[in-house]
């Protein structure tokens, strides 16, 4: 059950690398819906299923769950500023796998 004295984090960029991530990779709509709910879980809990990137502060890594297709995967980058208690997307993207 989720905690309700939690405030959700405030998400920054993510629309606008959404759709540029769309533009140039022209995925289907259903990877697209896929990674458009996947967006919203970082509202609750940014941490969850990313990494965080030796050599940059506050810059997290991760694979998006179940976005995989053949050997490629669907990968998002963002920093996470604790204090502002923001997330701002850097970038989507399309990766092979192993990532």
């Amino acid at each position: 059950m989720p905690d309700s004295t939690r405030r959700p984090w405030t998400l920054v960029n993510f629309v606008e690398r959404l759709d540029l991530w769309i533009d140039v990779e022209a995925p289907s709509d259903e990877l697209r819906r896929l990674v458009t709910s996947w967006i919203f879980t970082r509202t609750d809990d940014p941490y969850q299923g990313v990494r965080r990137e030796a050599g940059f502060p506050n810059l997290w890594f991760g694979a998006i769950p179940r976005s995989a297709r053949g050997e490629q995967v669907v990968c998002c980058s963002y920093w996470i500023e604790d204090g502002a208690h923001r997330v701002v997307c850097d970038s989507f993207g399309t990766l092979n796998r192993p990532v």
